[in-house]
């Protein structure tokens, strides 16, 4: 029955060279992406307990979901990378980093459900894929070459040798023609060098970063795979994907032309095309640009060709620093800095709490020409552009203090000798599990709760927007709320099913970041961002979509369009519940590798700058807003500042107790035990656990 499955995963190992397939039913339960891959994952590694990702028995898992390559918005050309990373705190843990543009619906195209890499090649070479034909090419004379101009060496050899002029792969109409060119995923420069920091490129801007990605690419002597295919995805219900397609584009400004809104609740569905150009100077302008299926477009091709398909922290990790050292307008520095992260394949998510940790260090008389740390790096032009390039080169090429950066932060900081008199102050703002801060317990709550029980950043907006940015910007503008706390509170709540019986899951008070109604959202949270998100590849800037502007009473298209979109697709059956549900079981089988891995509860702790009130991140920019939010306070919904607060350790403790215990893990340990696993099916995994001696009680 056609349901979006291709019906066959990809295996290359690099030490044999040899090619072969996975029967992608044996994993279909799954769903797909993230899911699949830790199903994958725990069938094939050789050693669990593996933490060191440069280890040649790392496997590399690029997965797809039934969804990607059709006409599903924001969903048809994604797709999750896995992989034992580089970054984290105390060890690499299994993780990975979802990536957009058109790589997802290549692969699907070829022919494949996903790419399982093992292995470890004697000589650099870049893997070459056209439909099921697969070859291992010479990437000697590549290695040293960025992300672009390994593109686009190959996709000159590929078309020249394979394809030909017209990119037919046959002469006949149904032997396959295509006017895109293959779709390449790449490191930087010898990203070996760097790899905590390396990230893996697709086209100009297109992004697999967290975790080290390209430099486990490089450990494997691996430095792109390139694919190319002209087939298709067969569903279940075309008409009813392109009726549930064209619903939800109701609800997004690309669907309202005649009746643009432009509020602070046009996020994220609703919000309008090319919102990339928030990082472009003033006055350049773009044409708009997205992933394969999507109906935002919210990247852009811009008129210089800087900065192209880029947006978020590739541009912001340097706007500040560029405004401030140019009278509060943005200048060529934040495309240069824009474009060296993604022309060398360096994750940008780190860029901006480097830059505020080495200014500190600068301006206190530490680092510099003959200071404690030496360095000669250009610190007194931060905001130009000789800056952004002299410190993206310098940890690409081991350049200067670059050598040290390019360990890790942690580890940087460590050798330094600073670790924890730099975090404690909040000048280098490790929050949890060796990431930098993006958001946190003490204001963006769920986040932060989702930072300390996950192995990386938790990097999911579903309420960020909603809770965080709307209040905040009506604060800030001294505009009237759009929606009352109240309301707020009442959609948002009504939607998370199966907590939906809880009014209080946003109460971001003083006591609710602590309540058991946190608990249930930081739960919910996860379970949806393991399926639908990270499993089926719903874009994370597109869903959950709560709160909406076109939609009656200002109601957005969660969980109807994630259920409505998957079924037609798929033809399962399943309700939107039963993916929160698989959400739960994935997370519990990453749990449990996490836990084979070394995760305990005493490494699920926050930087000590989160304790202390007066040590804000230095200088980051989110701190100098007034951080409003909703809070039910003596009965009443109100939006009102956190900024002033810090966490508590005491009841940190004792939430982390009740959370383990309402997860049916070991509250001492938070390890999964015997009975939630079997539970979800998962005898398997317990008997292993067991095994170690790693077991909940």
């Amino acid at each position: 029955m056609a349901n979006g499955y291709i019906g066959k995963i990809l295996t290359i190992d690099l030490t044999t060279q040899e090619v072969g397939e996975i029967e992608t039913a044996k994993y279909e339960s799954w769903g797909g992406g993230e899911g699949m891959a830790a199903a994958i994952y725990w069938d094939l590694a050789e050693d669990k307990t593996l933490t060191d990702g440069t280890d040649p028995r790392n496997i590399i898992q690029i997965m797809t979901s039934p969804l990607t390559g059709t006409f599903a918005p924001s969903a048809g050309g994604r797709v999750r990378v896995s992989y034992v990373g580089l970054w984290g705190w105390p060890v690499g843990y299994l993780t990975g980093s979802l990536i957009g543009g058109r790589l997802g619906s290549m692969i699907k195209f070829a022919g494949w459900d996903g790419v399982v890499i093992t292995g470890k090649s004697e000589t650099p070479v870049w893997i070459n894929v056209i439909q099921d034909k697969v070859t291992f090419e010479n990437a000697t004379d590549l290695w040293d070459l960025d992300t672009w101009e390994t593109q686009e060496f190959i996709w000159s050899d590929v078309m020249e040798r394979e394809l030909g002029e017209w990119n037919y792969l046959g002469t006949g109409r149904d032997d396959g023609r295509t006017t895109q060119r293959p779709a390449i995923i790449t490191t930087g420069p010898s990203a070996e060098k760097y790899g905590p920091w390396s990230a893996l490129i697709h086209d100009a801007g297109q992004a697999a970063g967290q975790g080290g990605s390209g430099g486990v690419f490089a450990s494997k002597n691996l430095k792109a795979l390139s694919i190319y295919g002209t087939g298709g995805v067969e569903i279940a219900d075309p008409t009813g994907l392109m009726e549930a397609r064209q619903w939800v584009r109701g609800f997004s400004a690309s669907g309202n032309l005649d009746d643009l809104k432009t509020t602070a609740m046009s996020v994220p569905m609703g919000s309008s095309q090319g919102v990339a150009a928030v990082g472009y100077p003033e006055g350049m302008k773009a044409r708009v640009h997205g992933c394969s299926g999507c109906i935002r477009n919210c990247k852009g091709r811009t008129e210089r060709k800087m900065g192209n398909e880029s947006r978020c922290l590739d541009f912001l990790w340097y706007s500040s620093f560029d405004m401030a050292a140019h009278k509060g307008a943005k200048t060529d520095a934040v495309l240069v800095g824009c474009d060296q992260v993604q022309r060398l394949g360096i994750n940008s998510y780190p860029m901006m709490s480097t830059v505020l940790w080495l200014k500190a260090l600068y301006e206190n008389g530490i680092l510099g020409v003959g200071k404690q740390i030496e360095s000669s790096l250009p610190y007194d032009l931060i905001g130009e552009e000789e800056f952004a390039v002299a410190l993206t080169e310098a940890i690409a090429y081991n350049l200067d203090i670059g050598a040290d950066l390019a360990l890790g932060l942690w580890q940087c900081a460590t050798k330094w000798g600073r670790l924890e008199e730099d975090v404690a102050s909040g000048w280098l703002p490790l929050q949890a599990s060796g990431y930098v801060h993006h958001y946190d317990a003490r204001h963006e709550t769920e986040w932060g709760w989702g930072n300390l029980f996950q192995e990386r950043d938790h990097n999911m907006h579903d309420f960020n927007y909603f809770v965080f940015w709307a209040p905040t910007i009506w604060g800030l503008m001294g505009m009237e709320p759009e929606v009352s706390a109240e309301r707020m509170a009442e959609i948002i709540s009504s939607k998370m099913v199966p907590f939906n019986d809880d009014p209080n899951l946003i109460d971001h008070s003083d006591e609710g970041i602590y309540s058991d109604s946190m608990i249930k959202l930081v739960r919910w949270h996860t379970y949806y961002q393991k399926y639908y998100k990270e499993s089926l590849v719903f874009c994370d800037y597109t869903y959950a979509d709560f709160i909406n502007p076109y939609g009656e009473n200002m109601e957005g298209v969660t969980p109807k369009a994630e259920e409505w979109l998957t079924e037609a697709v798929t033809a399962k059956g399943e309700k939107f519940e039963d993916g929160i549900a698989l959400g739960r079981k994935i997370y519990n089988l990453e749990r449990a590798i996490w836990t084979l891995q070394g995760r305990h509860r005493d490494t699920e702790v926050y930087g000590e700058y989160n304790y202390n009130p007066s040590a804000a991140p230095f200088g980051l920019a989110t701190y100098e807003a007034p951080y409003t939010v909703p809070m039910r306070i003596d009965g009443e919904w109100v939006y009102k500042s956190t900024n002033s607060r810090s966490l508590d350790k005491v009841k940190v403790e004792d939430f982390k107790t009740r959370y383990y215990a309402a997860e049916g893990w070991d509250e001492t340990n938070g390890w999964p035990t015997r009975a939630t696993l079997e539970e979800l099916g998962l005898d398997y995994i317990a008997d292993e656990l067991e095994s170690y001696g790693k077991l909940g009680a």
